[in-house]
């Protein structure tokens, strides 16, 4: 049981954007903010052992969220894209000065036994991350207080999963090569 709520809570964090456009556009004011929050507050209850990482976005969902229904604000909602961008790149950021980075604790879940040489590899493509986190986060800032509730909608639950699908995906097809040419 715990694991059906566990993926229907990352399903709707997922999906958050498209939540809010669509409860935004059709239900009563706050009720989307106190949906998302209850969704936010689950996930934190269900992730306390796996995700430690994720719990100070999911205390600012929960603040935000809370918040907006509170205060009848509708517009904080749109913030949220912008702190998980903002978490991610100070979580990517510390890897790369604590060690090991991001990208290599994850590569190693699949290749335990990753050659040295591929640490710079991993060390850059962890800063490239960085880099999507900071375009990302910027285009989830611009649209949460400039653009309409469609762009920032077809941005933050489109456009930017499209992008890091990208590099995600780009990037494991080229690191299989990388470590074919430095094996």
């Amino acid at each position: 049981m715990v694991l059906v709520l566990q993926i229907i809570t990352a399903i709707a964090l997922i999906c958050y954007p498209i939540a809010v456009y669509l409860g935004l556009q059709f239900l009563p004011p706050g009720t989307i903010a106190l949906m998302l929050c209850a969704v936010l507050i689950a996930r934190l209850a269900l992730s306390k052992q796996q995700l430690k990482s994720m719990a100070l976005p999911l205390l600012v969902g929960i603040g935000l969220t809370a918040a907006s229904f509170i205060a009848k604000r509708n517009d904080w909602l749109l913030f949220y894209p912008v702190v998980i961008n903002l978490t991610m790149l100070g979580l990517f950021s510390y890897s790369l000065k604590q060690g090991p980075s991001m990208i290599e604790r994850l590569a190693r879940l699949k290749e335990p036994d990753l050659p040295d040489s591929a640490i710079g590899y991993l060390n850059n493509v962890t800063r490239l991350w960085c880099g999507l986190f900071i375009i990302n986060g910027s285009f989830a800032l611009y649209t949460a207080q400039f653009a309409s509730l469609e762009w920032w909608t077809l941005y933050n639950g489109f456009i930017a999963y499209i992008l890091m699908g990208l590099l995600l995906g780009g990037e494991w097809l080229y690191r299989k090569f990388w470590l074919k040419k430095h094996e």
